[in-house]
């Protein structure tokens, strides 16, 4: 959450507390006036910083109004009044805020902040999967542009796919774009996951329909990372996010969204953890939960996610950059799926 400090030394005093064990001294001292000034200047123009759980120690407990998983900031960035919406995250969450909240100004610290699951699917391929199974329900992963979330019938996240699935009540359901959450959600909604080849017929009952999309750093983990952890470390709770591989969730003790794996991390006495997600999230929490044993050998950033940083955000403050722009008739059909999401 945001550091509240009148001076500099102050700032990097407060940073030091809560940030030493991840983030070195030089460069606490650097990023120390930049934090100092961000916080300044948002208050000076009543803006709002969204945090994703993801984003760099330095930033995420320094100058974030608000943190945590893709939900729980559409929610926030949905409600608020502020403006503009600084959102210290990739582009499809930018978007997603502007969508729910089309009167405010929103800014993306970032020139461009992508996402190889995002771009793993376009708006054009949804249109043919609806004129191959027409009537199906289309269920969007929030990690997908603003065109594709307009061709869905609602959009999901990691944390209510499975409630969102469920709630359609429908025999078959289209579920874009990453395959292994698709695999993930089918097993606990109690479908069969397919995913038919150009001009492949689908039979059967209780099927969700996927997409060949995938994580760039989720699909890297495997089983064979658990095993060598739990070799190492006896007793260590494993949490994968549902976005890795089905055999690699199902080798963990947990697999939820973000927030509630640090949630599980806060609240249980395991000796040790180990995080198969984005690699600040680990430092997040280590920073939260200093006597939490939180074992740092993931080496995979996300980058994209690694492309905010503190210069960007400040000079988005200053200079009103870069600005998300959603054309209407997008973000009007959009803005229903989402809400439906909302809603559930």
């Amino acid at each position: 959450m945001s550091i509240q400090a009148s001076t500099v030394e102050e700032t990097l005093n407060l940073m030091r507390k809560k940030l030493s064990k991840v983030v070195p001294e030089v460069e606490l001292r650097i990023k120390a006036e930049l934090v100092y000034e961000i916080n300044r200047l948002k208050k000076e123009r009543g803006a709002l910083i969204l945090g994703h759980n993801y984003m760099e120690p330095a930033l995420f407990h320094t100058v974030p109004d608000i943190v945590g998983d893709s939900l729980e900031l559409s929610r926030k960035a949905a409600e608020t009044t502020c403006d503009p919406i600084i959102f210290c995250g990739v582009r499809f969450m930018a978007e997603t805020a502007k969508i729910l909240n089309p009167k405010r100004t929103v800014l993306l610290p970032a020139k461009v902040a992508g996402c190889s699951l995002a771009s793993s699917i376009t708006a054009a391929d949804v249109r043919a999967l609806k004129q191959r199974f027409p009537g199906v329900p289309v269920v969007s992963y929030i990690n997908t542009y603003a065109d594709v979330k307009a061709e869905s019938d609602i959009i999901c996240t990691s944390g209510n796919a499975v409630r969102v699935v469920q709630s359609l009540n429908s025999d078959r359901v289209i579920f874009l774009p990453d395959q292994f959450l698709a695999a993930n959600v089918a097993r606990e909604s109690g479908k069969q996951i397919l995913f038919p080849q150009p001009n492949e017929n689908v039979d059967g009952s209780n099927v969700m329909i996927g997409w060949r999309g995938a994580c760039e750093v989720h699909e890297r983990f495997t089983v064979q990372d658990i095993t060598n952890i739990r070799s190492q470390f006896p007793g260590v709770a494993v949490l994968a996010h549902p976005e890795c591989p089905p055999d690699v969730v199902d080798a963990s003790d947990y697999s939820q969204s973000t927030s509630r794996m640090v949630e599980f991390v806060k609240n249980s006495d395991a000796p040790h953890f180990l995080l198969l997600t984005e690699c600040s999230m680990a430092d997040n929490i280590i920073a939260e939960n200093p006597t939490k044993d939180v074992l740092r050998l993931c080496s995979i950033r996300c980058p994209h996610m690694n492309e905010i940083t503190l210069e960007d955000t400040l000079n988005a403050l200053r200079n009103n950059e870069q600005e998300i722009h959603v054309p209407e008739d997008i973000a009007s059909r959009a803005r229903v799926a989402l809400e439906r999401m909302l809603c559930v």
